[in-house]
């Protein structure tokens, strides 16, 4: 038996997010984890990942991602 979720979007696809922090959104989606039935969408939900330096004469920095959404969270946006 398989733990991949049907999902209602596609890789492309233009959403609006229906709830959290980032209500009434837009983006597209770039990648889709059937598995975990999760998806990110570009522009949307940013998370901040501070890297040390490996090496004496680098510098350390913040990076800042775009960290996964439920697929329940989101609805296709149509364009009328």
């Amino acid at each position: 038996m398989s733990n991949n979720q049907k999902i209602h979007v596609k890789v492309g696809d233009e959403v609006k997010i229906i709830s959290g922090f980032h209500k009434n959104e837009i983006g597209e989606v770039i990648k889709i984890n059937k598995k975990t039935g999760k998806i990110i969408v570009q522009g949307i939900n940013f998370k901040f990942k501070h890297v040390k330096p490996m090496t004496e004469n680098e510098i350390g920095e913040i990076k800042q991602i775009e960290a996964p959404i439920h697929h329940s969270n989101v609805k296709l946006n149509l364009k009328d």
